[in-house]
């Protein structure tokens, strides 16, 4: 009889083990996802000043747009993903948000659009933004699996004893990003 409840005791144990193995594992991809989008982020926050630089020149017009953009990156800069990352996804979304009227804004000025330094540091944009996003969805796939582990019977009894949260927010497309777009607008 003691052999047995060792065994059972033994058996408990190495599931236990196994379960808070498998949240730590989970919990330590959500930190790489989001060192991940914060390496990329800073990719972003370099590039900025040279494309408002060169664009400076040719869009007078647009220099509350620019001012704006460079408010938000300085302001994005100043926090971290990892750190806080409910309010770096508002941060991230606004300077998505004024970065697309920029870029809209440069189709409006054909020497601009032109010019071979302007079209290379709009092509590595749209390249950063590309690695961004890529870095989002491993996040967002990242927290998925800490949330299950985490939630999920018999990990969630695991974590509580363990104190492993699955807090973190999913990083979401803003409400206006997700609604469907009208093709016959552009053909009027």
């Amino acid at each position: 009889m003691h052999h047995i409840s060792l065994l059972v005791l033994l058996g408990l144990t190495i599931i236990f083990y196994f379960i808070y193995v498998q949240l730590i594992k989970a919990r330590n991809k959500v930190k790489e996802a989001s060192s991940g989008i914060d390496v990329q982020l800073k990719k972003r926050y370099d590039l900025i000043p040279n494309l408002l630089n060169m664009a400076a020149k040719f869009m007078e017009h647009e220099k509350t747009l620019m001012e704006e953009i460079t408010k938000l990156r300085t302001q994005a800069m100043e926090n971290s993903f990892s750190g806080n990352p409910k309010q770096q996804i508002e941060l991230e979304n606004l300077l998505d948000k004024k970065l697309k009227d920029f870029t809209l804004s440069v189709e409006n000025y054909p020497d601009l659009k032109s010019n071979q330094t302007m079209l290379q540091a709009m092509n590595s944009l749209n390249e950063v933004e590309e690695h961004i996003a890529a870095a989002r969805r491993f996040y967002n796939a990242s927290v998925n699996e800490l949330k299950n582990r985490a939630e999920i019977f018999p990990g969630n009894v695991v974590a509580k004893l363990v104190n492993v949260k699955a807090d973190m927010p999913f990083f979401e497309a803003e409400a206006a990003a997700k609604e469907s777009i009208d093709s016959r607008e552009f053909f009027k």
